[in-house]
C-alpha cells in the first residue's frame, strides 16, 4: 500500500493502493496493440466500455499506475517471456522507461515499442468496482485488480504521490483503518477486509482464476459474492 502525500487535495494523507484514473492515452490504439494477455474482446465480456472508454483502457491503466507509483512493469517481450527475467539489464531499462514516461518525452505505447515490449495484462483480475453515495462531496468510481509482482522485480518508492510505500497483511490493514489508526477510503477498506478472509495465496488465486469481479456496488449498498467484506479479520 501506499500513503497519499498530505498535500494532495483528493485524500491528502489517507492509505491506499497504488492506482489513478484512466487516462485518454490508456484506450488509444496503439497502447491497446501493445496488450497480451487479455483481449479486447475478453475485456469486453469482464468489464462493460463506459462512456466511449474501451474496457481494456482499464488494464491498461492500472498496469501504467503501477510503472508509476511503484516502478513495477507488467510486460514481456515479444516471445512472452517477463522482461526483467529475459534481458539482464531488464531492471535497468525498466527505470528508464519509467523516467523518460513520468517526464512525458514519449507516449508508453512509443516507450515499450523501442524495447520491443508489451504489458502482460493475463495475470490481473479483475476484483471489485465502487462508486461513491450521491451524497458524497466528492464523487468517484473506483475498480480493483489483482496482480502477482512481475518476476524479477521489486517495488520501490517514489515520493511524487506517496510519503510511504510498503507491504502489510490485509487482515493487520484492516484493523489499523477499523481502529482510527489509518485513514482510508472505504474501496480500499472493503478490499482488504474481503482479502483477509482467505487463508493463503494460493487460495486467493483459485477463487479469481474466473477473471471476473467479486463485489460491487454504491458504498451504503454493498454486494458480495458470499463474502461479507466487512468481517475481516
Amino acid at each position: 500500500m501506499i500513503r497519499r502525500q498530505k498535500s494532495m487535495r483528493f485524500l491528502g494523507g489517507f492509505y491506499a493502493f497504488p492506482g489513478g484514473k484512466v487516462d485518454p492515452e490508456d484506450g488509444a490504439p496503439d497502447i491497446l496493440a501493445r496488450c497480451r494477455g487479455v483481449t479486447e474482446t475478453e475485456a469486453g465480456r469482464l468489464l462493460p466500455s463506459e462512456n466511449g472508454v474501451p474496457a481494456l483502457a482499464y488494464w491498461v491503466a492500472a498496469a501504467r499506475e503501477l510503472l508509476e507509483e511503484t516502478g513495477l512493469l507488467p510486460a514481456c517481450d515479444a516471445a512472452g517471456r517477463p522482461v526483467a527475467s529475459a534481458d539482464p539489464e531488464g531492471v535497468a531499462r525498466i527505470d528508464a522507461l519509467r523516467e523518460a514516461h513520468m517526464a512525458q518525452r514519449e507516449p508508453l505505447s512509443a516507450l515499450l515499442g523501442a524495447h520491443d515490449w508489451y504489458l502482460d495484462v493475463g495475470p490481473f483480475r479483475y476484483l471489485s468496482h465502487f462508486i461513491t453515495p450521491p451524497s458524497s462531496p466528492i464523487r468517484f468510481t473506483a475498480r480493483f485488480f489483482l496482480a502477482p509482482v512481475p518476476t524479477g522485480q521489486s517495488p520501490r518508492h517514489f515520493r511524487e504521490e506517496a510519503s510511504e510505500s510498503f507491504w502489510v497483511a490485509p487482515g493487520e490493514g484492516f484493523r489499523r483503518h477499523r481502529s482510527g489508526e489509518w485513514a482510508m477510503a472505504e474501496p480500499a477498506d472493503c478490499g482488504l477486509g474481503y482479502l483477509a478472509q482467505f487463508d493463503s495465496l494460493a487460495a486467493i488465486w483459485a477463487a479469481h482464476e474466473d477473471r471476473r469481479h467479486k463485489f460491487h456496488g454504491i458504498f451504503h449498498l454493498v454486494e458480495a459474492a458470499g463474502v461479507d467484506i466487512r468481517a475481516g479479520r
